[in-house]
């Protein structure tokens, strides 16, 4: 009897992939434990994500699971759709107009950015564009693939800037010494047992409810708009347990570090090294003009910063609860402007296309 051809590779895989899963945890888990013990701002989502990237591209054959993503990111969403009390839902009220110039912000850079990558790294205008927006990096990914963009290019554009972003964020508040200077208290702040049960389970339903209509974000936004319509209808079910919390970074650190290859680095050196500039002038400008909404918003200038600062919904929604920095604040401003760009980009490009490309 003849063995099919690659059936033995086939069948190696599947063998090694519980040991390449449990490998990636374990290494994960092993760099928050070491951010812990080093003291570093978000230990559990930066550790894991450094030491997963560093074991990456030296060459690791580990791998993270969606579904490990996915339970991250329902962590994140649930969590933060637990401080929407109603007290706070007007607080956000009052800042719509600054949330409004972030959001107007982020399509500014997209043109700085498209003209920086174009200039100095030679890249086709539909593919700077799609790799300048700051929207979620597989929202970005699938426009460009629908206008014929470089997917590769785009996601690793995107990877970088979060990369970037997340590494150096927290580090710069921590040295700011800022970090609590704008608490939220979340709306239940007790664990019941039965009612997290209750809220798993009517949160999970908002995720896939939020997946199954392909919206952006489906792990974060869906849980997070059930657990805000139960906090603002002051429905409290239940707190999050601290360990779940830290699981919730864990994996979202988890599975950024698992998006490097050997190769990330080498592939087009030119090109990411613009990229970089363009997210250090992109976290230079959110400063300043963090400051400058502190003249019409009553928020702490940091929560502003953080609000207007290039990165994903998820890792700065983390920044700022584990850094105590008006969570419904940034979250709103990250929400807002990640639909804005979603819906904009995408018609925008058509509109520039015969000019620029």
């Amino acid at each position: 009897m003849r063995e099919r051809p690659g059936g033995f590779l086939m069948s190696s895989g599947y063998q090694l992939m519980p040991l390449r899963l449990v490998s990636g945890f374990l290494i994960a888990l092993a760099g928050a434990l070491l951010a812990v013990w080093l003291h570093m701002p978000l230990p559990w989502m930066l550790g894991a994500l450094m030491l997963t990237a560093a074991t990456r591209i030296g060459g690791a054959g580990t791998f993270c699971p969606r579904p490990a993503r996915n339970m991250g990111q329902w962590v994140i969403g649930t969590s933060l759709g637990l401080y929407f009390t109603p007290l706070m839902v007007g607080h956000i009220g009052a800042n719509i107009g600054p949330i409004v110039v972030g959001m107007v912000f982020a399509i500014v850079l997209a043109f700085i950015g498209t003209a920086m990558l174009q200039r100095f790294a030679r890249v086709d205008f539909k593919t700077a564009w799609f790799s300048s927006a700051i929207g979620g990096a597989s929202e970005m990914a699938n426009l460009a693939e629908r206008h014929g963009a470089r997917i590769d290019r785009v996601a690793t554009a995107h990877s970088v800037r979060v990369l970037l972003v997340v590494v150096i964020v927290p580090f710069v508040f921590q040295w700011w010494g800022v970090a609590g200077i704008d608490p939220t208290v979340p709306g239940p702040r007790a664990v019941d047992a039965l009612g997290f049960v209750g809220l798993i389970a009517l949160t999970s339903v908002g995720g896939f409810i939020f997946q199954r209509l392909n919206l952006p974000n489906p792990w974060v936004l869906g849980p997070m708009l059930v657990a805000m319509i139960l906090t603002c209808s002051e429905i409290e079910l239940s707190a999050l347990p601290d360990a779940v919390s830290k699981a919730g970074q864990l994996f979202i650190g988890w599975s950024l570090g698992d998006r490097y290859r050997p190769d990330f680095f080498r592939a087009a050196p030119r090109y990411i090294a613009v990229v970089a500039a363009y997210t250090l002038i992109a976290l230079a400008l959110a400063f300043g003009l963090g400051n400058a909404l502190a003249y019409w918003s009553a928020a702490p200038v940091p929560t502003l910063i953080l609000g207007t600062t290039p990165g994903g919904i998820a890792e700065m929604a983390i920044t700022a609860k584990v850094l105590q920095l008006g969570v419904p604040v940034v979250t709103a401003f990250h929400v807002m402007r990640m639909v804005f760009v979603v819906l904009l980009t995408g018609p925008l490009y058509k509109l520039l296309a015969r000019r620029f490309a």
